[in-house]
């Protein structure tokens, strides 16, 4: 009796958040069906970011003559300084910066998204008795800034007009 309560009462909750207008979140509509991806490094977490993301919405191709749009990488930094230090120099609070550059054109070479930069950065506390965890933390904000800098450079693909 209790397990088919339960069943019900998740039944009447799916049906709530479909009533709402609910949505996982997707990558946007492109309005093209081929892309190609310029200038970034051999094995570039960013680029291998991009195709895993536009897949199943739109193709990835190698060469640019094959493709409608080509996304070209001008600039994919990470930087690493430090904003705080103790009186003893220790450093106690780091800053991280993700930067990408890019331009959107065609293959003929017509801009259809000038220059734009993206600069992310996240603060992060540093203890030097930690340091093998202070590691895997900066890896894992690389990695979500990484993911924002995708999400954002897609919803700006969504609105072009090739």
């Amino acid at each position: 009796m209790a397990l088919h309560r339960r069943h019900w009462l998740a039944l009447g909750a799916t049906g709530l958040l479909a009533g709402c207008g609910f949505q996982l979140r997707r990558p946007p509509e492109m309005p093209f069906k081929r892309i190609a991806l310029a200038g970034f490094a051999p094995r570039s977490p960013l680029a291998e970011d991009f195709r895993r993301t536009l897949t199943g919405t739109v193709q990835v191709v190698e060469a640019a003559s094959q493709a409608e749009v080509v996304l070209v990488a001008l600039l994919d930094a990470r930087e690493k300084g430090v904003v705080a230090s103790t009186s003893a120099v220790q450093v106690r609070e780091v800053q991280l910066r993700l930067k990408f550059r890019f331009r959107a054109e065609t293959p003929a070479g017509r801009v259809l998204l000038p220059p734009t930069e993206l600069m992310l950065t996240r603060d992060m506390s540093y203890n030097e008795t930690q340091a093998l965890a202070k590691e895997q933390e900066e890896a894992q904000l690389y990695r979500e800034m990484q993911a924002d800098v995708v999400t954002q450079v897609l919803r700006r693909l969504s609105a072009l007009k090739p």
